[in-house]
């Protein structure tokens, strides 16, 4: 930075800190406008083509948004007068909920029987059946016997051994506003359980389905909010202490670090952000990295001072040495951020450019605000090396001692960890995005292992024409299909409107077990579904089975426990087998929430390998602008690419499963990264050029001036990173986890590494000048 420049803030710098943080407080106040993301559908652009398809299914039919109260009986028995009592009083109460469209339970299943000539479609369960009388057991055993043997309700609205039950009911939000309307239903709806909890005490009542796990990324949110910063905060202000031990420096740089969440935060609420759980950890995040600016600022401004200089010269040739690198790592930094835009969700496009925000505003004050406040506030420095200093002394010594073996060794890591890499494997499903610490997860767990399974997939089955599903051929296939699906060993359950068909022909053929199958003639199938649809009470009809002109079905199959390759897999072996085994209008695709999420996290990585590839070259063509060399350029590549790469190897060691979170830390770590790099080779060349040193002189001269800083930076940006490891949203447990990872060792490679590599390839230079020189004296 310019001396002058350095002057004038020092000159006016009162009025530099109360400008620019007006500034970032007036932006702050944009932060009252944030609202809470409370649907999965956040994560899909509107253009997505698996969304689209999957908002066409819903238009088709009906809403695929359910909210499940899971009835649990501590005596593990539903076929009891009072458990059978709170599941028809908690039926009730549901359809007063709001935004509620249908509700499907037990109680309210219509069970179709003949009596003579008439036939009857009624409740399965009503009050009643539960009178107290000499029939009662008799009542009870014949309703177990019926809901056991009935395949609509087994494995999807009752266990299979009768323990568990669940009232599905089926939400139709307005879209005014869903961060209210979902928040909403879900306070209603606990409101309801709490009374039920009293009225039957020996009943346990939770909460699950697609619209419970959606409202748990409000409530991530929410908690990440009020536990992480925090921790975050008092780890920093912990490491300030401890590295810099004066609080004028802690004060100066909290400062920084205020003012860019402050802006950052603000940004979101004018820019209309969602507040998605990747987008609200930005600020920790912002926190993390804002410091490292501001340590190699006031490091070197220490260092300045030990040596004797005056506060204003100190800070004057601070800000001269550090301006470049500081710069340099704050582009590299941002650009790394931007390339999360590749990304195929949202979230992750707004966490990368809310956090490039607040990176490129930490810049403007860690070099302004920070000077100015480190020169107001009152410092004493002692006029002697600091212990960090001396121990990072003896390490440079201990590392030019050995470089080559170290460069052999940790050249050997890397490979063995990159190699490694292809032993991750593709899993992402969306019900396992949080913590089992939340309610929701616990409950959509206790559902899959005792009810019904959590994963779905739906396909629309197209008939020739108007009408057509009454055709038999047309049937035929339907029926196939589902039989074939159901020796699927993925496959959980399927629900089909054939399954009311054949019961309904059996009904009306004196229940003969013979005719329990679809029927083989238009007319008869048509006057069949005629009369069980009038028959049918309001809410309970089948348009989310059977689309408004009858020329399709939707297939609902309930899958269990499967990975995203899984899932993929099972989508692409149904539809071949929709296309090798009946008519071409009955082709399609199977779409749900699941196979979107599965579309994107694969497509996900494919488009963040490309965006961090020009991120790369974009960083690659600065760097060499910056440095002045086409050769440092290009080999600081190897240390700004290593880091990620044997991250990803170490993760298949403890993990092995690679998601939508993680697909973006290269992008997100390549800018950190390259910030260890930079600073190590612009401290390198400017002992090789401005002081005439040989590579291990240049090399022992970056330890000292830098080595101290980018140790702490990375100590910092390593605990600041794994608080994220604490967070209730899964993708940003994994992501600060892989981060802090790729961060520390990234200084492994810098300062094991990339040392002997300098000497290495300056060695061979200086050999060849030397060559050169003595052939031209010799000639």
């Amino acid at each position: 930075m310019n001396p002058k420049f350095s002057s004038k803030i020092l000159a006016h710098r009162y009025w530099v800190v109360l400008f620019l943080m007006g500034i970032c407080f007036y932006v702050a106040s944009g932060a009252q406008h944030i609202k809470l993301a409370t649907d999965y559908r956040v994560f899909f652009s509107d253009d997505n083509p698996w969304l689209l398809q999957f908002d066409e299914m819903e238009q088709t039919y009906t809403k695929a948004d359910t909210l499940l109260l899971i009835i649990s009986p501590k005596d593990e028995n539903v076929f009891t007068a009072n458990a059978l009592s709170s599941v028809i009083e908690a039926t009730d109460r549901m359809w007063q909920l709001p935004f509620i469209l249908r509700i499907d339970s037990l109680s309210n299943f219509q069970h179709t029987e003949v009596d003579e000539d008439d036939l009857m479609v009624e409740d399965l369960v009503t009050e009643f059946d539960l009178e107290q009388d000499d029939e009662l057991d008799a009542r009870l055993a014949d309703i177990r016997e019926v809901s056991l043997a009935e395949p609509a309700l087994v494995k999807r609205l009752i266990s299979e051994r009768g323990h568990a039950t669940a009232i599905a009911a089926t939400a139709n939000f307005p879209g005014i506003d869903q961060s209210k309307e979902l928040p909403e239903l879900m306070a209603a709806s606990r409101a309801m359980i709490a009374e039920l909890e009293e009225i039957y005490p020996e009943i346990e009542f939770r909460l699950s389905g697609n619209v419970s796990m959606s409202n748990a990324f409000s409530e991530a949110s929410q908690y990440d909010l009020k536990t992480l910063y925090p921790i975050t905060f008092g780890v920093i202000i912990i490491g300030l202490w401890v590295f810099y031990r004066r609080v004028s420096a802690m004060i100066a740089t909290l400062v920084v670090i205020i003012g860019s969440i402050s802006f950052a935060f603000g940004m979101i609420g004018w820019l209309g952000i969602p507040g998605t759980p990747p987008v609200l950890n930005s600020g920790v995040m912002i926190m993390t990295l804002a410091v490292a600016d501001c340590l190699h600022v006031s490091t070197t401004y220490f260092q300045n001072l030990r040596l004797g200089e005056t506060k204003e010269a100190a800070i004057t040739e601070s800000l001269r040495i550090n301006f470049q690198p500081v710069f340099l790592t704050t582009i590299t930094t941002i650009i790394g951020f931007l390339s999360l835009n590749f990304a195929e969700g949202p979230p992750f496009r707004d966490l990368g450019n809310v956090v490039a925000m607040g990176i490129a505003v930490a810049f403007v004050l860690s070099l302004t605000v920070l000077p100015a406040l480190l020169y107001i506030l009152p410092t004493t420095v002692a006029k002697k090396q600091s212990i960090e200093s001396r121990l990072m002394s003896r390490f440079a010594d201990w590392v030019l001692s050995r470089h080559k073996q170290l460069f052999v060794i940790i050249g050997a890591l890397i490979i063995s960890l990159v190699v490694l890499i292809p032993q991750n494997e593709l899993n992402d499903i969306w019900t396992k995005y949080f913590d089992e610490s939340m309610e929701a997860r616990q409950s959509m767990e206790y559902t899959r292992k005792n009810l019904t399974g959590i994963n779905t997939l739906h396909y629309s089955l197209k008939a020739k024409e108007a009408y057509g599903i009454y055709e038999p051929e047309y049937l035929t296939h339907v029926e196939d299909f589902v039989q074939w699906l159901e020796t699927q060993p993925e496959v959980y359950h399927v629900s089909s409107y054939t399954t009311i068909l054949k019961k309904l022909n059996q009904n009306l053929n004196l229940d003969n077990p013979e005719f329990y199958k679809v029927p083989d003639n238009r007319e008869l199938a048509a006057q069949y579904n005629l009369l069980y649809e009038l028959s049918l009470p309001q809410g309970l009809d089948l348009n989310n089975q059977i689309n408004v002109d009858k020329s399709s079905l939707r297939i609902s199959i309930t899958l269990r426990d499967i990975s995203t390759n899984g899932l993929l897999e099972l989508e692409k072996r149904i539809t071949n087998w929709l296309s090798e085994n009946t008519p071409s209008y009955m082709h399609g695709t199977g779409t749900s929430t699941d196979v979107i999420f599965a579309h994107i996290s694969l497509n996900n990585i494919v488009s963040m390998l490309g965006g961090t590839s020009i991120a790369l070259f974009v960083i690659s063509i600065i760097l060499v602008i910056a440095l002045r060399s086409v050769k440092y350029g290009v080999l600081s590549l190897i240390p700004n690419i290593a880091p990620a790469a044997m991250g990803f190897g170490i993760w298949a060691l403890l993990n092995g499963t690679v998601g939508m979170g993680l697909s973006v830390v290269i992008g997100m770590t390549l800018g950190i990264v390259v910030d260890d790099t930079v600073h190590f080779l612009s401290k390198y060349l400017r002992a090789r050029r401005e002081k005439g040193m040989d590579a291990q002189q240049a090399v022992r001269y970056s330890f000292e001036t830098v080595g101290v800083a980018l140790t702490e930076t990375t100590i910092l940006l390593v605990l600041g990173f794994s608080v994220l490891t604490y967070s209730s949203f899964e993708l940003n447990a994994q992501n600060g986890m892989m981060t802090s990872i790729t961060i520390a060792l990234a200084l492994v490679v810098d300062f094991l590494f990339l040392p002997g590599l300098l000497i290495a390839i300056d060695k061979v230079k200086s050999k060849r000048f030397r060559a050169a020189k003595t052939a031209t004296v010799t000639s």
